[in-house]
């Protein structure tokens, strides 16, 4: 009994205090833990993120705040659509286009499960119809049109509605004389379409040269991740190329590409500031500076 007693002292700190100290300390009401696992509050989840790069954690209001770049370090987190629409459109103010376009299954592919059954698993989980939305609106003084991709839909991989979807923004930029910017954000070409995705490549590449014909300025965003076809093929086709911050650029793999030399990488290999060093980017813009920047870049294209 003594022990118990002495137990439940050391809980709730009186152990080894006089009767005169324990009114200053917390003492335990009542003995025992009394709160059913159904009544117990958890914490709601997304609340708080934690920074990949230095581990910082804030919370994710503060984080928004700051365009999703971490205040410590300057890491930049990645995002989707809607975030870099309402970073860069005035006022969150933009149109979307083409969204009736939807990817099929021509080919019928099954890898882990079929391809179609893929599509529709993800339509059902997010708003995002495909791995690129497009967008018109107005940056500062300059109606633009936006072409941004969403790594949350299969990866961001390029497929024959990416392809489309970026041929009727040319169109639309061709018609209304909008300048056009593309941010990527890409693991590379969608397997489950084989050629069709491939054929995406020249297509895409045959729109942009009629904007350069019609003096149409084209800015291309590369982002973390850039990889495979889309840094291969208009990723790198910009009247200018920039890049955020950190970002992971290339074509295949770091891992790929260091057993296939059998040679040890660079440190920073594939990371925008290497790429930027070795003529690859025309220059680096922090996310906080994007608008002001791509607004600048339009007057002097303009002027």
């Amino acid at each position: 009994m003594k022990n118990e007693e002495d137990f439940e002292a050391n809980l709730a700190g009186d152990e080894g205090q006089s009767e005169e100290s324990k009114s200053g300390w917390f003492r335990r009401i009542k003995k025992g833990i009394l709160t059913s696992t159904a009544e117990k509050k958890e914490t709601p989840e997304g609340l708080w993120t934690k920074c990949p790069s230095c581990n910082f954690i804030c919370t994710v209001t503060e984080l928004r705040e700051n365009l999703f770049v971490c205040p410590k370090c300057g890491h930049h987190h990645r995002i989707g659509s809607a975030e870099y629409f309402e970073i860069l459109f005035n006022d969150n103010r933009y149109e979307v286009l083409f969204e009736n376009i939807r990817s099929k299954d021509f080919l019928h592919f099954t890898d882990l499960k079929s391809y179609q059954r893929r599509l529709e698993e993800t339509w059902a989980k997010t708003d995002i119809t495909d791995s690129i939305r497009v967008a018109v609106g107005d940056i500062k003084d300059h109606h633009m049109v936006i072409g941004c991709m969403d790594f949350e839909f299969i990866g961001g991989s390029l497929g024959s509605v990416m392809g489309e979807r970026i041929a009727r923004a040319v169109d639309y930029s061709l018609a209304h004389r909008a300048p056009l910017v593309i941010i990527c954000k890409s693991g590379g070409a969608r397997m489950m379409e084989s050629a069709f995705s491939l054929m995406q490549l020249a297509k895409v590449s045959g729109k942009l040269s009629q904007l350069t014909d019609a003096k149409i300025p084209y800015i291309s965003l590369l982002t973390d991740p850039s990889f495979g076809g889309i840094s291969a093929s208009f990723g790198m086709l910009g009247d200018l190329n920039i890049a955020e911050p950190g970002a992971l650029i290339g074509f295949a793999g770091p891992r790929v590409i260091k057993e296939t030399i059998k040679k040890d990488l660079p440190e920073g290999f594939q990371r925008s500031e290497f790429l930027l060093e070795h003529g690859f980017l025309d220059f680096i813009v922090n996310r906080k500076e994007l608008k002001e920047k791509i607004a600048t870049l339009i007057t002097l294209f303009k002027g």
